[in-house]
């Protein structure tokens, strides 16, 4: 019988997480949320923790083509853990500069107390022989290629070519900076912080540290958001006093960024646990905004309103840098049906906008399914609308390359390589006749 779990222990919780993602295809971030160990820990070891996972799960499919040179023959069907256990120790000695008696150590313990005492010695003998040879034979990898799953490569090849799909899979492989919002006295949060200003306004500080202990968080003078998903509120313009829709709200970076330009604002999403993290924020940054919990395809407001920011849900493949459990966990059929979803909820927006007034849709996936392909679909079906084209100076300054951000048909449409490095994203803009 397994050793029962030390609630200390770092790689023991790193193993529950990652078996967790790949074996229960459950949220990193919900997996993180529901371990019951994991609070436990000292903070140091939870961020060493989810490291450990995010790094593993980043460089799966490097670990993985090393793994299989290593072993003389396939593990066992039952032996599902020791695989994991040499994944999360591999990851250590390759990616993460941990000394490697610490790793090997570890890991062997982790493999003894989980059951799996009659492959001791080879989960030794492989991380031992990872110690010795195993940079030599990163540096001969394809890591990008290797890294994304093969539907998503094809996608990806078929919508950008195969010169830019490499560029989105590189880009994937580093952990993505701490990006923030500041709607007030920005270059002042920017010393404080010691962040650099990118040219579409958003803070950028190296990744590392506790958000809530920074200075101003807790004081509500900024939230966390990456610098494409605040780009999408910019192309509804001047809100100030204005009726605007927030559909599918949570968590609520985009719902605050409306507020604090003004506008009246109404949060729809028909979670009601993600909205109680949507006031939680609002409360936090002294701001206010009606929320609803509904299903946004039935929904209607009593009024209609000025403009509507139609947030889809989607297969958030736009965002693996950030999420690397995203590409272990979508699928192609995940991408079919939140595309239906999408077309549903574009269809319920235009309904809910005043004539004259604003529609942004957004999505935060690199798939075209779920972004031009939906604004081409709105158009062909006749619904009462332009599109109004963007242009790059809407999203920021000229300190920028912000003209590769922006589609010759005038679409928003960000990459993970843009700026340093930034969510995929797609954005249209249309008119209510």
């Amino acid at each position: 019988m397994a050793k029962p779990l030390k609630p200390k222990s770092a790689r023991a919780v790193a193993l529950d997480l990652l078996q967790a993602v790949l074996h229960g295809k459950k949220p990193l971030d919900q997996s993180i949320a529901d371990h019951p160990a994991l609070a436990a820990l000292e903070s140091r070891d939870r961020g060493f923790a989810r490291a450990m996972v995010a790094t593993t799960l980043r460089r799966l499919g490097q670990l993985d083509a090393l793994i299989d040179t290593a072993l003389e023959r396939p593990l066992p069907r039952n032996a599902k853990g020791v695989q994991d256990i040499l994944r999360l120790g591999a990851a250590q000695l390759l990616f993460m500069d941990t000394a490697p008696h610490a790793a090997v150590g570890t890991a062997v313990d982790l493999a003894q107390a989980r059951g799996h005492g009659p492959h001791k010695k080879l989960v030794n003998a492989v991380l031992r022989r990872f110690g010795r040879e195993g940079r030599a034979l990163v540096e001969k990898q394809d890591a990008a290629r290797l890294n994304t799953p093969d539907w998503l490569w094809q996608s990806w090849t078929a919508a950008y070519g195969e010169t830019t799909c490499r560029a989105i899979a590189e880009a994937h492989l580093s952990e993505a900076p701490l990006d923030i919002t500041a709607p007030t006295n920005p270059t002042q949060w920017a010393e404080t912080l010691e962040a650099e200003i990118l040219a579409t306004g958003t803070l950028r500080r190296a990744a590392g540290g506790l958000v809530p202990e920074l200075p101003g968080f807790k004081d509500g003078a900024w939230w966390v958001q990456d610098a494409a998903a605040a780009l999408p509120v910019k192309l509804l313009g001047d809100v100030a006093n204005k009726q605007v829709i927030d559909l599918c709200a949570a968590p609520g970076g985009k719902t605050a960024q409306l507020a604090a330009a003004g506008a009246r604002v109404s949060a729809i999403d028909r979670s009601e646990k993600r909205l109680v993290r949507v006031r939680e924020n609002l409360d936090r940054l002294g701001m206010d905004a009606d929320i609803i919990c509904a299903d946004a395809e039935g929904w209607r407001p009593e009024e209609l309103a000025d403009a509507v920011l139609v947030d889809a849900p989607c297969s958030s493949t736009g965002t693996i840098r950030r999420h690397p459990d995203v590409a272990r966990l979508k699928t192609p059929q995940d991408v079919i049906k939140l595309a239906n979803l999408q077309q549903r909820l574009l269809a319920a927006a235009v309904e809910m906008v005043r004539p004259g007034g604003v529609i942004v849709y957004c999505s935060c996936s690199l798939q075209p399914e779920e972004g031009p392909e939906q604004t081409r679909a709105l158009l062909d079906a006749g619904a009462p609308v332009t599109m109004v084209p963007i242009s790059p100076d809407e999203l920021g300054d000229n300190r920028g390359d912000l003209d590769e951000m922006v589609t010759p048909s005038g679409e928003m449409r960000t990459l993970p390589g843009h700026l340093g490095g930034m969510d995929g994203f797609y954005a249209a803009r249309f008119n209510r006749l």
